[in-house]
C-alpha cells in the first residue's frame, strides 16, 4: 500500500539530502526526519537515500548536541528533540550528547506570575520552548518527553516536569492546543494535532504520568478524555488531521472505542490524499506525504509506539543549555549593520500617498468587486497591478461556524477579481496563523478554498514557506534579523486583507498586526509567542518597516468587538478601507471604531518611525466621511478590572 507513496516521496527529495516543506525547497529538519522514518518501512530498497538524509540531520548538528537549521534561525532549537526521537526510534548510537542537551534545555517562567491567573495554567512547571529563551509551549514539550523516553529517560525529573506541564494544559474534557486552555476567561478550543502529540508523549507502557490519589494504575482523566476526543474528529477529509489521528490511537490501542475507530481510518487517509491531489489551490507537499506514508504504514510499524520505558540512569547531571555565543567578528560586524540600518531609518521618507478611501458596503452580497475598483483608481497610479506578482495576506486565526474572526472569503474574492481586471500576472494567497499549523484544514472549512478553486489560485502556508534571512530594518524587538516567507520577500505588490476588529493585547489588530501571519511558524513557534513577548507594538513595527506592504484593504463590513481576536462579537460596519499607507489605514479605522489612535502603541511606533501618517490632518479623507460610518467598538475590560471582577 505504501509503495507508491514512498517513491513519491523519494523523487520529491533534495538532491543534498534531506526535504523541505515543499519540493523544491531548501531542506528542514522536521519534514527530513519524517521522511527518514518513511523510508525506513522499506530500508533495503532506499538506502541510499537513507544515508543521503541521514548526513544532511549530521550537518545540522552542533557541537552542543542541539540541531539547528543549517542555513536558518539558530535559534530554532525544537527539532533538537525530533533528531533524537528517530535516531533513537531507528537504533543508532552516540546519543548522549543530544540527550543532555535537551535535558538542560528550559523554558523561561514568565515575568509576570498573574498571568498564570489570567490563562488558568500553572506557567511554573517548565517545559521545553520552540526557540531559546522562550516559553514553554505543548508541542516542543510533547517531543522531547516522547525522545527522552524513547532513550530511556522516562524517570528523568525533567520528563515528569514535562509531564505535569502537558497534563496541566490539557482540557477535563478532551484534547489540547498549543498552550493555553483559557485567555481572559474564555475557553480555548483544542486542536486533533498536538493533542496526537500529547497522547504519543504519554503513551503506555506505564507513562511517567503523577496520577491523582487513589486512581493507582489508571490511565489519567485528562489522556482518556483526549482519546475521545480524536475519535470525534475522524469525521474529516483533512489529511493532516486524519494521519495523526492514526499515528496516536494507533499506540492506545486498548483504550475503549479505539480498535473500531482503527479499522476503517486507512480508507479515509486514501480518500484524503485523493481528495488533497484534486484540490487545485495546493501545491505538493513533502512533510504530508511522509506523514501519510507513516500513518498508512502502521500494520508495518508504528515508529512512534514506544516498545519500553526504562528507567536508565543519567551518566551526569546535564548543565543548563546555554544559546550560542556569537564570535568577536559577528558582534563586531551586528554593530556596524545596527549603526548603518539606523542611519537609513532616520533617512526613512514617509509614504508619497496617505490617502484613505472608505467606501461604504452593507454587505457581503454587494457587488465589492465594482466598490474596490472606484477605490484603487485613487491608487493606481502608486500601486500599479498590470504585469506584477500580487501576494494577498489574509487574516485567518481560527474557524468557528458562529465568529466573524477572519477575513471574510468574498472580500478576498472581490480582491482577486480586481488584480484580475487590472492584469496581474500572478495572483497568490498567502498566510501563517499563529495559532494552527494546520492552514489547509482552515482554508477549507472557512470557505476561502472554493473561492482559490473558483479563480484558479495558488494557495501558500507561510508558516512552512522557505523562510528568507533579511535585516530587521525597525530593530526595536532586539532581533538583528527576521526570517520572513520567501513567497513575501519575493511578491511585487503585498496587500494586507486584515478583519476589523479589536484586540485584547493590541487594543485593535488591523492590517499592521495582520503582518504576524508573514514569519514562519517553524522558526517562530506557534502561537509565534516570541512576538508578544518582545513587545507586541515592537513586533508589529519591526516587520512592517523590514516589509512594508504597498497596499491595505480592511473587511469593515462586518467587525469583531471586545475580546478580539477571538472571543469578540460582530459588530456590523458597512464599510471597505484601502491605502497605501498602513498607518493611515489603521490610525483611520481606529476612528472608525472610535479609538483613540494615540493609544495604540503600534500605530504611535509607526509614525515615529516614518512608517507612515498618524495625524488626522495629514492623511486626505477619500470616499465617505469618518464621521458617517463611525461607530463606538467595545474593547476587552483592562486587565486590572478583569481580575478584581474575578476576585470579587
Amino acid at each position: 500500500m505504501i509503495t507508491v507513496y514512498l517513491d513519491t516521496l523519494v523523487a520529491s527529495m533534495h538532491e543534498d539530502g534531506g526535504w523541505g516543506y515543499a519540493p523544491g525547497q531548501t531542506p528542514q529538519l522536521e519534514p527530513s526526519c519524517f521522511g527518514l522514518l518513511a523510508l525506513a518501512l522499506e530500508p533495503t530498497k532506499h538506502a541510499a537515500a537513507i544515508d543521503k538524509t541521514r548526513a544532511f540531520l549530521e550537518r545540522c548538528a552542533n557541537a552542543d548536541g542541539s540541531y539547528r537549521p543549517l542555513h536558518g534561525r539558530a535559534e530554532a532549537i525544537w527539532p533538537t528533540a525530533l533528531v533524537l526521537f528517530v535516531k533513537a526510534t531507528l537504533g543508532q548510537t552516540e546519543l548522549e550528547r543530544t540527550s543532555q542537551y535537551l535535558l538542560g534545555t528550559r523554558g523561561r517562567v514568565p515575568d509576570q506570575a498573574e498571568q498564570g491567573e489570567l490563562h488558568d495554567i500553572d506557567l511554573n512547571l517548565v517545559g521545553w520552548p520552540w526557540a531559546e529563551q522562550n516559553f514553554s509551549w505543548v508541542e516542543p514539550t510533547a517531543w522531547a518527553c516522547l525522545a527522552l523516553r524513547a532513550t530511556g529517560q522516562g524517570s528523568h525529573p525533567r520528563v515528569r516536569e514535562g509531564v505535569k506541564m502537558l497534563l496541566d494544559r490539557a482540557m477535563d474534557d478532551g484534547g489540547i492546543n498549543y498552550g493555553n486552555r483559557c485567555i481572559l476567561g474564555k475557553m480555548t478550543d483544542p486542536i486533533p494535532g498536538p493533542t496526537a502529540l500529547l497522547l504519543l508523549a504519554l503513551q503506555p507502557p506505564s507513562p511517567p504520568t503523577p496520577l491523582p490519589e487513589g486512581e493507582g494504575g489508571l490511565m489519567h482523566p485528562r489522556l482518556n478524555a483526549a482519546v475521545q476526543y480524536l475519535i470525534t474528529q475522524i469525521r474529516t477529509d483533512d489529511l493532516d488531521h486524519l494521519c495523526w489521528i492514526k499515528l496516536a490511537l494507533d499506540c492506545h490501542r486498548e483504550t475503549p472505542n479505539v480498535k473500531e475507530t482503527l479499522a476503517d481510518l486507512d480508507r479515509h487517509i486514501q480518500a484524503a490524499v485523493e481528495l488533497r491531489r484534486q484540490t487545485g489551490w495546493l501545491k505538493p507537499n513533502c512533510y504530508r506525504d511522509a506523514l501519510t506514508v507513516l500513518a498508512l504504514g502502521t500494520q508495518t510499524r508504528n515508529f512512534f509506539r514506544l516498545s519500553s520505558d526504562s528507567a536508565t540512569a543519567i551518566a551526569k547531571q546535564p548543565a543548563n543549555a546555554k544559546p550560542q555565543a556569537a564570535s568577536i567578528l559577528k558582534r563586531v560586524g551586528n554593530w556596524f549593520r545596527r549603526f548603518t540600518l539606523t542611519a537609513v531609518s532616520n533617512l526613512r521618507a514617509l509614504p508619497a500617498n496617505s490617502a484613505v478611501h472608505i467606501a461604504r458596503a452593507e454587505s457581503y452580497d454587494a457587488d465589492l468587486t465594482a466598490i474596490l475598483q472606484v477605490q484603487y483608481e485613487r491608487f493606481r497610479a502608486t500601486v500599479p497591478l498590470a504585469g506584477t506578482r500580487v501576494v494577498l495576506k489574509p487574516n485567518l486565526v481560527e474557524w468557528h461556524r458562529d465568529k466573524v474572526i477572519n477575513t471574510h472569503p468574498k472580500v478576498v474574492a472581490a480582491v482577486i477579481e480586481l488584480c484580475k481586471r487590472e492584469g496581474a500576472a500572478e495572483i497568490i494567497v498567502a498566510e501563517g496563523p499563529g495559532h494552527w499549523r494546520n492552514v489547509e484544514y482552515l482554508v477549507t472549512e472557512s470557505g476561502l478554498g472554493d473561492v482559490l478553486k473558483q479563480h484558479n489560485v495558488r494557495f501558500v502556508d507561510i508558516n512552512h514557506d522557505e523562510p528568507i534571512k533579511t535585516p530587521n530594518i525597525g530593530m526595536l524587538t532586539g532581533l538583528d534579523y527576521l526570517y520572513l516567507s520567501r513567497t513575501i520577500v519575493a511578491a511585487d505588490v503585498l496587500i494586507s486583507l486584515p478583519k476589523l476588529k479589536t484586540h485584547h493585547w493590541a487594543g485593535a489588530t488591523l492590517s499592521l498586526k495582520n503582518l504576524f501571519g508573514t514569519l514562519p511558524g517553524i522558526y517562530y513557534g506557534w502561537p509565534k509567542n516570541e512576538l508578544h513577548w518582545r513587545g507586541i507594538h515592537n513586533s508589529i513595527v519591526d516587520i512592517a518597516l523590514t516589509r512594508t506592504p504597498d497596499l491595505a484593504i480592511v473587511d469593515g463590513i462586518i467587525g469583531m468587538e471586545g475580546d478580539g481576536p477571538l472571543n469578540g462579537v460582530a459588530r456590523p460596519c458597512g464599510a471597505l478601507i484601502m491605502g497605501h499607507d498602513l498607518v493611515a489605514v489603521d490610525t483611520t479605522c481606529a476612528r472608525l471604531m472610535m479609538l483613540d489612535p494615540a493609544r495604540i502603541g503600534y500605530l504611535v511606533l509607526g509614525a515615529m518611525k516614518k512608517l507612515g501618517r498618524a495625524n488626522e490632518a495629514e492623511i486626505g479623507q477619500l470616499g465617505e466621511t469618518i464621521a458617517s460610518l463611525a461607530q463606538p467598538f467595545e474593547t476587552v475590560p483592562h486587565l486590572n478590572e478583569l481580575r478584581a471582577r474575578r476576585s470579587a
